[in-house]
């Protein structure tokens, strides 16, 4: 079973993890479960150092999995890697427990995705745009030949992906 994949791309500062922090709730009061991937650009640390998962990663360990009764992580050094590979994390994440996988970033990722755009952030859109754009959520009015939503109604995205998640 592949999981559906849909990307929220914005240029940094748009407000990508607000939105997110937003529509999943409502998602799963429809009874969607999402999973997310989350793309950063910063040296990241999951792990609090000097907790006992921090020690054991830094002492050399390549793979370290912190779990208890209410969940588990994994942690994965990947020095000898290029990029990430968008398609090898989803492998990672189980679908017998999602619906759709929401990414974060990953805006050149040749899978479909909503694009976010403010006004003030950047000047145009375009570069945004191509042809795995579904739709644009804006506070702004923008002609686009996809459909456009209203940025800051969260309701109205996330009927817009539960409409697209019933098509795919």
């Amino acid at each position: 079973m592949t999981l559906p994949l849909l990307a929220i791309a914005a240029w940094s500062g748009t407000g990508k993890t607000t939105l997110l922090q937003q529509v999943i709730p409502l998602l799963k009061a429809r009874g969607i479960r999402p999973g997310l991937i989350k793309h950063t650009h910063h040296q990241m640390e999951i792990d609090t150092p000097g907790k006992d998962s921090y020690l054991l990663r830094k002492a050399g360990a390549d793979q370290v999995i912190v779990a208890s009764s209410q969940r588990w992580a994994l942690m994965c050094e990947t020095p000898q890697s290029a990029a990430l590979d968008l398609h090898y994390l989803v492998s990672h994440m189980d679908p017998a427990l999602l619906d759709v996988v929401l990414v974060e970033g990953f805006k050149d990722e040749p899978v479909p995705k909503i694009i976010l755009w403010r006004a003030g952030v950047k000047e145009d859109v375009s570069p945004l745009l191509d042809e795995h754009v579904i739709a644009v959520a804006s506070d702004s009015r923008l002609e686009v030949e996809v459909p456009l939503l209203d940025l800051n109604r969260p309701e109205e995205i996330t009927a817009f992906i539960a409409e697209w998640l019933s098509k795919t």
